[in-house]
């Protein structure tokens, strides 16, 4: 077997250790003995549908965003990304790129940068950071991360939350919301990065992007995750 792995916008948008989710998709793969290719989409590069297998978007500052979200908008990336998770391809986004694939984001300073309405979302620049570990109750049971930005985001009435804060700030630190789930695709504000210590989401995405590929049941070989479950439970503790 053999998956694609599409990093978006990996020189940019890729902060607070986000290129370590990359590192866990990939030797979780090669544990198994499944083949996997890291493909970095950025601007400029093209994008058509049945190229990618498993998507990853990281977050960035202000002045990255805004070129992403042109480049989204303007090379068609985002309404190829859009179909892709429609038909199942699995997606993981993180803080910026889950902003970017709501409805909106407002920035401070400057215009509105339009997402690409993947999520029933929107987000708004706080005027106060939410730094610091979080805990969530989720499908996936506990998952946990770090998080550190100043933006907020809403859920809309057609979105569903990726978990409940138990610890932590989570969507806007109001309504007690973290991330959003719509089919395969997630999006969240857990840096940290989230794979490493949440072993069970990373073979959930691996199993899903099997699956579509595929078209059959997949079993994924169980792997000895002492490591990761020490280091789950310590940021659990310290949370």
């Amino acid at each position: 077997m053999k998956l694609i792995i599409g990093y978006l916008y990996g020189d940019l948008m890729n902060i607070y250790g986000d290129t370590g989710n990359i590192i866990a998709l990939k030797k979780r793969c090669e544990w198994r003995g499944i083949d996997v290719v890291v493909k970095n989409i950025a601007i400029g590069t093209k994008l058509s549908k049945g190229d990618i297998d498993l998507f990853f978007f990281g977050g960035g500052q202000d002045q990255q965003q805004e070129l992403v979200a042109k480049d989204l908008e303007e090379s068609a990336k985002g309404k190829v990304i859009k179909s892709e998770v429609e038909r199942g391809i699995p997606l993981l986004s993180v803080c910026g790129g889950y902003q970017l694939l709501g409805e909106y984001y407002q920035p401070h300073k400057g215009p509105r940068l339009p997402g690409i309405g993947l999520f029933d979302t929107y987000t708004l620049a706080g005027d106060k950071r939410m730094i610091g570990n979080i805990v969530i109750e989720s499908m996936f049971g506990k998952l946990v991360g770090f998080e550190t930005r100043s933006g907020k985001t809403y859920l809309k009435k057609e979105a569903f939350p990726l978990g409940l804060v138990k610890k932590g700030f989570g969507n806007n630190g109001k309504d007690r919301t973290e991330g959003c789930l719509y089919k395969n695709a997630i999006g969240c504000y857990m840096h940290g990065s989230l794979l490493p210590k949440n072993p069970k989401l990373a073979d959930w995405l691996l199993k899903k992007a099997l699956e579509v590929k595929y078209s059959e049941d997949i079993k994924l070989e169980p792997i000895d995750d002492i490591l990761e479950n020490q280091a789950h439970k310590s940021a659990q503790e310290r949370s």
